[in-house]
């Protein structure tokens, strides 16, 4: 007898979606739980969550929140942050093996090695790190501030800047550091992000603002011919994840296309309803994001389970240079997730 194959049913699929999310928001409840979700997080676990943000506007609330419970919807080092944090309250990751290739890029002993070849310096560290490397760092950093950081670091005082390549060079380029050392790393996703698919969709859309994260291997490139006259200048914007957000309920662009991992575009459609938000490549998504899903938060606040914990002494040395970052303006404090 011929086997025919048995066709998914969407409908069956939103209905579970629907029904897992109703749970979770109930445990939510009853746990007295605070869910933080990051832009890049699947749309069925950001229209959950309670905020939605970066890392710098999440780090935000979580300084702020008097829950007992707060579930990290991210990566490992983000929930590390929160615990540094909230040192005193259940700090919950639905999936502890939610890597970071950039976080990755430097181990602790690496940086005591680098540190020790240029006594002096002032060590910034991007937030994409582990709580180590934090507790060796003098300021920690998101895209949403790294500048405002390096602005607030006397001209003549040496820095290294680590571990991402492409910001720090950015960095250095625009503010003039000639003195400012980069380590030799990179987000996976965002150094992928290919050129010519950019261009590709630059031809079909002409008149369409174009958002480039300041990581982006392309983002040289871009701003190069950006200030060439090669591309539009009042149309091609490097921006952190919250100065997309931000880019995108006020301009004039009728299309934007976003250069990042691909789930901020969810938000940017939630929160600029009347603009056609495209991703600039559809191949930007980071897998280790996608590793959190409904059901596994709808366990972790079931179990209270897994938890998150960070050396007592580990967490007061990286506590100084997170309490640095959080103290240097602009914020990105993200607005309540939309019902």
């Amino acid at each position: 007898m011929l086997s025919l194959p048995v066709l998914s049913d969407p409908a069956r699929g939103t209905e579970r979606t629907r029904d897992l999310q109703e749970e979770v928001r109930r445990l939510a409840r009853e746990r007295e739980a605070v869910i933080l979700a990051h832009n890049y997080q699947v749309p069925e676990v950001q229209d959950v969550a309670d905020y939605v943000g970066d890392s710098l506007g999440l780090a935000v609330e979580a300084s702020h929140t008097s829950a007992p419970v707060i579930v990290m919807c991210g990566v490992y080092f983000m929930a590390e942050t929160v615990k540094i944090l909230c040192p005193a309250q259940t700090v919950l990751i639905p999936d502890p093996t939610a890597g970071c290739s950039l976080a990755d890029a430097i181990t602790v002993e690496q940086l005591r090695e680098w540190k020790s070849r240029h006594p002096g310096a002032v060590v910034v560290s991007y937030v994409n790190t582990t709580a180590a490397v934090k507790a060796e760092s003098d300021y920690c950093v998101t895209s949403g501030n790294a500048e405002a950081v390096i602005r607030a670091i006397p001209e003549d005082q040496p820095i290294l800047f680590l571990p991402d390549l492409y910001l720090g060079t950015w960095l250095k380029e625009r503010l003039g550091r000639a003195n400012m050392e980069i380590w030799l790393g990179e987000c996976h996703v965002h150094a992928g992000i290919r050129t010519g698919e950019i261009a590709a969709r630059q031809e079909l859309y002409p008149d369409a603002d174009l958002l480039i994260h300041p990581e982006c291997g392309c983002t040289s490139r871009f701003v190069w011919a950006r200030e060439s006259g090669r591309l539009p200048a009042e149309r091609t914007h490097v921006l952190s994840t919250e100065g997309m957000v931000r880019h995108a309920q006020v301009s004039g662009a009728s299309t934007l296309l976003v250069a990042t991992e691909t789930g901020l575009l969810h938000r940017l459609r939630k929160e600029a309803p009347g603009k056609t938000v495209l991703a600039a490549d559809d191949g930007a998504v980071c897998r280790y994001m996608k590793q959190i899903t409904l059901s596994k938060l709808r366990d972790t606040l079931r179990d209270l389970a897994p938890r998150v914990e960070v050396e007592a002494e580990t967490a007061t040395r990286a506590r100084r240079a997170i309490d640095r970052m959080l103290a240097v303006k602009p914020s990105s404090r993200p607005v309540p997730a939309a019902p």
